[in-house]
């Protein structure tokens, strides 16, 4: 079944730090993006850990195998359980992530293909797939792709096969929970509950929706 990974992408501390620890119990793993990183530094894992839930660094990371090596020592060292690296910037940058990863015994997700509407002047047909097997070429853990389009994530697991796909867009982007949960091994929702006015209320019913 599926798990719920929380999307927080609010920008105060605080707040986030309230938000995760009411929604714990309901979700799988918290996936923490720029926003709140750069409000709150990568210090937000050490504060987040005592919950207990995987932290995933979605840095979307796309530069020279190096770099991306250096970004994600930093990322594990600050605390995280995995990390979102591109795939466009080709195999041997997504390696570099994953073998960064894999020796802080780590994950890393490459993104296949993207969620919102702007992603389809890309991410045109053939290359979400090109990407996937290049990732598994990588020996990536798994990629993302788009709970948006359901009908992608079939194509794409026949790709992966067993590896992990994680999809965000339910909620706020349009996803349908129902049409995704049995074809991803994660289901990302953010919007739909961080801003919600109790997010550990959306979030136990988003966690709901998933088991039915």
């Amino acid at each position: 079944m599926a798990e719920l990974i929380l999307a927080l992408d609010v920008v105060k501390r605080d707040e986030a730090i309230s938000i995760a620890g009411s929604c714990a119990p309901h979700i799988g793993a918290i996936k923490i993006g720029y926003p709140l990183v750069l409000a709150a530094g990568l210090s937000i894992a050490r504060d987040l850990k005592p919950l207990g839930l995987p932290l995933i660094a979605d840095f979307k990371v796309a530069d020279i195998p190096n770099t991306n090596t250096l970004i994600t020592d930093l990322v594990f060292g600050a605390g995280f359980s995995a990390i979102i690296c591109q795939g466009i910037v080709g195999t041997d940058s997504v390696r570099a992530c994953v073998q960064a990863a894999h020796r802080h015994n780590g994950e890393c997700y490459v993104v296949a293909e993207m969620s919102h509407p702007g992603a389809k002047e890309f991410f045109v047909p053939g290359t979400p797939e090109q990407i996937a097997a290049n990732a598994m070429i990588a020996k990536a853990d798994g990629i993302i792709a788009p709970a948006t389009r359901p009908e992608r994530v079939k194509a794409l697991r026949g790709i992966v096969g067993k590896r992990k796909i994680l999809s965000p867009g339910v909620g706020a982007q349009g996803g349908d929970i129902h049409a995704i949960a049995g074809l991803v091994d994660g289901v990302i929702v953010g919007r739909a509950i961080y801003e919600a006015k109790d997010p550990a209320k959306a979030a136990q019913e988003f966690a709901r929706d998933l088991r039915t």
